[in-house]
Parts: structure tokens; sequence; C-alpha cells
């Protein structure tokens, strides 16, 4: 088992930044890629931006490319999202993922607010 635990979110105001963080303990060394989701109400959860854990390969979503950043520190077993250029329309809440070749593990979730 692998567990996360996120943190950083918050509520901001438009054109602000926040940072994510997602630390994850357990069976760490099954992981080899982490990402965050995120599932504002009434809709599906979705991919914003995952990073491959051994060669730092990077996905964005369309939505979120040039204003969010992955990254990853391996050694402290963490993700961060990097969140710049705030909209309203990235208010949800924002889950931690981290994924093995069999099982697919998440965080509780953060919540992130931006204000218009």
């Amino acid at each position: 088992q692998v567990q996360l635990v996120e943190t950083g979110g918050g509520l901001v105001q438009a054109g602000g930044s926040l940072r994510l963080s997602c630390v994850a303990s357990g069976r760490t060394a099954s992981v080899y890629a982490m990402g965050w989701f995120r599932q504002a109400p009434g809709k599906e959860r979705d991919a914003v931006a995952t990073i491959g854990l051994n060669d730092g390969s990077t996905y964005y979503q369309d939505s979120v490319k040039g204003r969010f950043t992955i990254s990853r520190d391996n050694a402290k077993n963490s993700v961060y999202l990097q969140m710049s250029s705030l909209k309203p329309e990235d208010t949800a809440v924002y889950y931690c993922l981290a994924e093995s070749r069999t099982t697919r593990y998440w965080g509780q979730g953060t919540q992130v607010t931006v204000s218009s």
C-alpha cells in the first residue's frame, strides 16, 4: 500500500498562486508516476498534470499549460504542483495520484478555491 498526504490548498484571488505538495509513504518503490487530478462540483475527476518518477516526463491538461508546473523530489517521495495565474475555473478538489503497475493510489484531496 501507498499512502498519500496533500497539503497547500486554500482560497486565493484570481491571478494568484498556490503550491500543492504531496508526500508518499509505504511501498513507494512500486510507484513509477505521480500526478494531480481535480474534481469540480458536478464534474468528473480529470488529470491536471502527471510526472514520471524515473525520466521526469510530464503531461499537462491543455487548460493549465503555461500556468501550472509539476515537479518531483524522489528523495522525499514528493510531488509538487505550482499553480500560477489562477482562474475561478481552477476551483476544485485536487487529488494526488501515485501509480504502480497494478494500482492507483489517491490522496484525500485538498480544496482549491479561486475567487473572482
